[in-house]
């Protein structure tokens, strides 16, 4: 007989065998034992967390003849039927493949049919978020008023991506991500079943790099044991081809050199193993967390999972870099990590980001001024003259920063304002009365000025008015202000914001426009 993976052999059959979700088996029981049942369930969570599990048990509670505390008996007709797949009352529909309006109309028709045998049609629709338009629309009726003998559980992972009017229809459920204990626990109770030889510590370091997901740490543990076949699995063995650290070490020690041509060859030695690229930013973002954590705090090994080798070459790597190179770099990552999972051109996005991690000159962030500073310091330290142009902007004595007792030069009228632009600032109070708030309170004390290409720049204090546009999480704030300036001009308005800390910065380092348009008014008449 072929060998069956363990995530598939050790599938719970009953409730109680199902781990980390007791607030969701409660329920279920006790509606079966109350006679209570739903015409429509939503089971929504993250992978590997039952949801498909949950059903099939479900169905087979409310058609079992002989039902224990509200779970399923496992021994009459109707429960082996379902267990083996063969029964006419339990159909499993994946919607990521039968998405259409035809397949839910085809669901309509044979709802109208009474069940063959037993009391309950369960319908299960794995992936339901997949559906189209037109299928959920096809589905509310019957989802809402659906026959006395048929229920509906709709499985997603994306539960936001479901219509309202779906979710209003349904009782909703909430899988959590399973504990690592939990997981620990179970696959320690499995492995005893097995009789396999594995270390505890093993165990939990896989049950963590699950991320709370049952069926992904039985997969890894079955990968590990096949790897490992006939020996007792360590610890150690688990962290071989789990976390490549000396490739990331490599990676590190480059960037501290500055030595952009190797962090490339070493990017592309990466690809070439064919390690996927969304994986490896994530995974070395981690590495760069582990270096901030063991520079903070001793006695890590708990929380750091590495082998002692490696862990005694991490704290090397520490002592090399300050915190604030250490958060550079992992605020850039963390920048990459959310770019590049829908990036079409993934490698260029990496080398960009190395790119900028050698050369802090391309930026002109706090941090970035800090690490150009610090390389300053060693050119002066190993003998090398340093001249003001190779200042960092920011530092006192760098070209463009004024030295105690230099007057500041104002910065000067732009010689010509668009019209677009003109327009917008001689309609600013208007534009700013029709804001909805809490956009309306924030533009309130808004200053106007000309940024690069021309664009409208909008100065705000720094606070709360400017954390509402900037960052990626504020973008779509920043692109409803676009749209409310271009429907007031009828032209695409691009937008810069700044953040200045008082109204005396925006004085001395921008052009107010609105003086400026005003000024060109006077004159004309």
């Amino acid at each position: 007989m072929s060998y069956t993976a363990l995530y598939r052999k050790f599938r719970p059959a009953e409730f109680e065998d199902v781990k980390g979700q007791d607030h969701i088996i409660t329920t279920l029981k006790n509606q079966i034992k109350a006679d209570r049942i739903g015409h429509a369930y939503l089971f929504c969570g993250t992978r590997g967390t039952g949801k498909t599990t949950v059903a099939k048990i479900f169905a087979k509670a409310v058609n079992c003849e002989h039902p224990v505390d509200g779970s399923p008996c496992g021994e009459c007709t109707m429960c082996k039927n379902i267990a083996a797949g063969t029964s006419m009352n339990v159909i499993e529909i994946d919607a990521a493949s039968n998405n259409g309006v035809d397949n839910i109309r085809e669901i309509i028709d044979e709802v109208s049919y009474s069940p063959a045998e037993g009391k309950y049609k369960v319908y299960i629709i794995d992936e339901v978020h997949m559906l189209s338009p037109g299928a959920f629309n096809a589905l509310l009726k019957t989802l809402e008023e659906p026959p006395s003998y048929v229920i509906f559980i709709l499985a997603t992972t994306e539960v936001h991506k479901i219509p309202i009017t779906i979710l209003s229809r349904c009782q909703r459920y909430d899988f959590k991500r399973i504990s690592i204990d939990t997981i620990t626990d179970r696959m320690k109770e499995l492995m005893d079943t097995e009789q396999v030889q594995v270390e505890d510590r093993a165990l939990r370091y896989i049950a963590k790099v699950a991320d709370g997901s049952m069926r992904d740490a039985l997969s890894l543990l079955d990968q590990c044991i096949a790897f490992h076949l006939g020996k007792e699995l360590t610890y150690d063995m688990t962290l071989d081809g789990a976390v490549d650290t000396e490739v990331f070490s490599r990676l590190l020690r480059f960037v501290m050199d500055r030595n952009v041509l190797g962090c490339i060859e070493l990017l592309e030695e990466i690809v070439m193993q064919g390690r996927e690229l969304v994986q490896f930013v994530t995974d070395f973002t981690w590495y760069l967390r582990n270096l901030m954590l063991v520079q903070t705090a001793d006695n890590l090994e708990d929380v750091i999972d590495m082998s002692t080798d490696n862990l005694a070459n991490l704290k090397e790597e520490a002592s090399m870099l300050s915190m604030d190179q250490i958060i550079r770099y992992i605020h850039i990552f963390s920048e990459l990590s959310g770019q590049i999972r829908y990036a079409a051109q993934k490698r260029i996005l990496v080398e960009i980001a190395l790119i900028k991690l050698c050369k802090p000159e391309m930026e002109t962030d706090q941090e970035a001024v800090l690490d150009r500073i610090r390389q300053v310091e060693e050119k002066v330290e190993n003998g090398i003259v340093v001249t003001a142009a190779q200042m960092p902007v920011g530092a006192p004595g760098a070209q463009g920063v004024p030295q105690a007792g230099v007057a500041k030069p104002k910065p000067q009228l732009p010689k010509a304002v668009p019209e677009d632009i003109q327009e917008i600032v001689r309609k600013w109070p208007a534009i700013v009365g029709n804001a909805e708030n809490p956009m309306k309170m924030y533009l309130k004390n808004a200053r106007l000025s000309l940024g690069g290409d021309n664009k409208l720049m909008v100065v705000l204090e720094d606070g709360l008015a400017s954390d509402y546009f900037k960052g990626e999480a504020h973008e779509q704030n920043k692109q409803q202000l676009e749209m409310l300036l271009s429907d007031f001009s009828s032209k695409e308005i691009e937008v810069t914001i700044q953040t200045v800390e008082s109204s005396r910065e925006f004085e001395d380092n921008y052009v107010d426009l609105s003086k400026v348009i005003n000024m060109e008014i006077d004159e004309e008449e």
